[in-house]
């Protein structure tokens, strides 16, 4: 089969990447699940993993392998213990396959897995390929006659956003004014499921007019270009002087964590959640207890908030905005993401 492979690091897409003839895997585990992929998500995770900044925090995994984390399609063969799936079944794959047994999986926190096994990621050959072969732990199907092509960055990108959601859920209030840094394919879900799981005012702040287009697009109630100050100036515009009482990071470099600080609310606890990578966070200890800052990070969501982020799109209430590449033009869909020219997310297409 055809496959996406990392050869090293730190080289052009096309070079580090290269797309060579694989054998096809096959079930060797009870629990074991192959899909054949219709869809995966390219992510800027992908892009950080060709210039090796996962490679020292993964240890340093062994090349060649497969990358591709978001990955959606139908079920090709399973083992001899998995029930509820039929051959051509379409489904999403949570990214992470748990053990099911640790702590973390059995209190509900499953991406926090003690022995979990990421593809795409760590090391294991993940989906920017023909076939994939997961665990019967970390599928979930889909309405029959789901087309699972646009659907796989839910599996990463829509989970993400709907994790840092609901961790900032009890700090929104009927008139909290809520800023999603980022109007990507990760804030493009943010602004999306602000709207639909509170009452805050959603304030989308991006560098890039066309994606402030496409923010109110989806819902965003205000948007703010984020200039030479990081949109510091609009944000207290739009909050009448007061700033914001929770900031949804979606990006979490290049600035934006200081330019953050400036405009979160003083005092009575703004809330600050770091979803995205890259940068530093570092409000001096003073600025902490004086205005009670609220400072959390937040990373991928567990299995069951896939499943219930799923539904929200079953429901019609949250979409997905995607363009498709061809999975031979994987290069081209990495430029074009890491030129910021990708509306929504991309999706490599076997």
């Amino acid at each position: 089969m055809k496959a996406v492979r990392l050869f090293e690091y730190n080289r052009p897409f096309a070079e580090s990447l290269r797309l060579v003839d694989v054998p096809e895997p096959e079930i060797t585990g009870p629990f074991d699940v192959i899909v054949k992929i219709a869809g995966a998500g390219v992510c800027r995770t992908d892009i950080h993993i060709a210039q090796a900044v996962w490679q020292q925090a993964l240890g340093d995994p062994k090349l060649p392998y497969t990358i591709g984390h978001e990955n959606a399609g139908h079920v090709e063969a399973f083992g001899s213990a998995v029930t509820g799936l039929a051959k051509g079944d379409p489904v999403i794959c949570h990214p992470l396959i748990t053990c099911g047994l640790c702590y973390p999986c059995r209190t509900a926190y499953d991406m926090a897995c003690e022995h979990g096994v990421f593809p795409g990621l760590d090391g294991a050959d993940g989906g920017w390929a023909e076939y994939l072969k997961t665990s019967v732990r970390n599928i979930i199907k889909l309405a029959p006659g789901t087309d699972p092509v646009p659907l796989a960055p839910f599996a990463d990108a829509g989970i993400t956003a709907y994790h840092a959601v609901k961790k900032a859920l009890p700090y929104i209030h009927p008139g909290s004014k809520v800023v999603v840094v980022g109007v990507g394919g990760l804030g493009h879900f943010g602004v999306q499921l602000v709207k639909v799981m509170s009452t805050g005012t959603v304030i989308a702040l991006d560098s890039n007019r066309d994606r402030l287009d496409f923010a109110r697009e989806i819902g965003a109630d205000e948007v703010a270009l984020a200039g030479d100050d990081g949109g510091v100036a609009e944000i207290l515009r739009l909050t009448d002087g007061r700033g914001a009482d929770v900031i949804l990071d979606f990006v979490a470099e290049n600035g934006t964590p200081q330019q953050a600080l400036r405009y979160l609310r003083p005092a009575r606890g703004g809330t600050y959640i770091v979803i995205g990578y890259g940068g530093q966070v570092s409000p001096t200890t003073l600025d902490m207890i004086a205005n009670e800052i609220n400072i959390l990070g937040s990373i991928v969501g567990s299995y069951s908030e896939l499943t219930e982020l799923m539904e929200l799109n079953r429901q019609g209430r949250v979409h997905i905005t995607s363009t498709t590449f061809p999975l031979e033009d994987y290069a081209h869909a990495l430029d074009e993401l890491d030129a910021g020219h990708v509306r929504g997310r991309g999706v490599l297409v076997p």
